[in-house]
């Protein structure tokens, strides 16, 4: 099984992926924008300081991204967040129930 932080970085991996294909209109690889937030996104979960036993992130006491970076991931969930139902629904289900833990 994996662990949690791999199975957020999958999920915050392919959020980016959708919103930048939609949004920025990227065919093959992530915008620089978008790989730049991924590469945040994934470092701040690297040096999470809770590691698997990290709530979601709405839920969490440590607000660990930069504003600029936490309006950038607010807008790529709230876009991303509904489409992955359809296009993604076991990385969906995980992520809700995380999220309810």
């Amino acid at each position: 099984m994996k662990s949690k932080i791999s199975r957020e970085k999958k999920t915050i991996e392919t959020m980016i992926s959708i919103y930048c294909k939609d949004i920025h209109k990227s065919e093959e690889m992530l915008c620089e924008d978008c790989k730049k937030l991924l590469e945040y996104a994934f470092m701040r979960l690297d040096i999470c300081p809770f590691k698997d036993n990290k709530p979601a992130c709405a839920k969490c006491t440590v607000h660990c991204y930069k504003d600029d970076m936490r309006k950038k991931i607010r807008e790529v969930m709230k876009y991303s967040g509904p489409r992955m139902v359809l296009r993604h629904p076991v990385l969906t289900i995980l992520h809700y129930i995380q999220a309810r833990t």
